[in-house]
């Protein structure tokens, strides 16, 4: 009965301490083995693992591809035209034991703090280094391979691989939005007045076309006309010669016939004339008097 008394103290603390002993690394993660503060192995590969009791312990590390965002940043590029940039960047932990000699007990928060630093100044250099017009244009993911490229190098004194570096947002300070659209609107008020000009310079052009157009064809249709008039006065005039010609007294008598009518119409007008006048000479008598 004693030895049972102290046998199951003991194999219940060794049975604590062979389970203390052992540890599962998930396929998610790597693993350290730290004795006293100091690296004794890394776990890197998933499966039962094992550790002394008591005086060593196990830190894990997450093995997947992480996130983490770059809170609002201001650049000035080459024509000082200010932005404020958004990014975010995807990396992963590669050295686990480079890690943990870089950041100590911090660990992630520590490392992402530092990663901060890293591509802020990046992107500021890199941005720094372009044009606004650059950044804003296809040339983006150019820039963006361009700030990995950079960070790559001085992430992986912290155990770190940068995989990935994206720009998210690009926009004009608070400050400047209402100077840039007073003067967006400016330029578009000057397109506008210009093409206006240009419009009422075009029609004023076309206006004086058509009117030189009309000009022409009127003064064209008066000479026309002023041909044919001639033409057929002409013709008249033959034909009354001619018609002269063979019987005078006949043509001396139609003359006459027409200054009646256009001189006798009716109406309140008189006409005063002597009657041996010439003009009633086919309205007399045979006796000579008039009719």
């Amino acid at each position: 009965m004693r030895k049972s008394t102290f046998l199951l103290p003991i194999v219940v603390v060794l049975v604590a301490l062979g389970l203390s002993s052992l540890f599962i690394v998930d396929e998610r993660e790597k693993a350290l083995v730290l004795q006293f503060g100091r690296v004794i192995d890394v776990k890197e590969e998933p499966g039962l693992a094992f550790k002394i009791p008591l005086i060593q312990e196990v830190v894990r590390y997450d093995d997947r591809i992480l996130s983490r965002e770059v809170g609002p940043l201001e650049v000035t590029p080459l024509d000082d035209r200010r932005l404020v940039v958004d990014a975010f960047a995807r990396y992963r932990i590669t050295d686990v034991r480079q890690f943990r000699q870089a950041v100590g007990a911090g660990g992630i928060a520590t490392a992402e703090t530092r990663l901060d630093s890293i591509l802020r100044a990046k992107t500021r250099e890199i941005l720094g280094s372009v044009s606004s017009n650059d950044i804003l244009s296809s040339d983006r993911a150019a820039l963006m391979l361009r700030i990995r490229n950079g960070a790559i190098a001085e992430a992986r004194d912290l155990g770190l691989e940068v995989i990935d570096v994206r720009l998210k947002r690009t926009d004009l300070p608070e400050a400047n939005l209402n100077a840039t659209f007073a003067r967006m609107r400016a330029e578009r008020e000057r397109e506008a007045a210009d093409e206006v000009a240009r419009g009422n310079e075009a029609a004023q052009r076309i206006r004086a076309q058509a009117d030189r157009t009309v000009v022409e064809l009127v003064s064209e249709a008066r000479r026309e006309a002023e041909i044919v008039r001639g033409e057929a006065d002409a013709q008249r005039n033959a034909i009354f010669a001619q018609a002269f010609g063979k019987d005078p007294e006949f043509f001396e008598f139609y003359r006459s016939l027409s200054a009646y009518e256009k001189a006798l119409q009716g109406g309140n007008s008189s006409m005063v004339m002597s009657p041996d006048s010439e003009f009633f000479n086919y309205l007399k008598s045979p006796s000579g008097k008039s009719q």
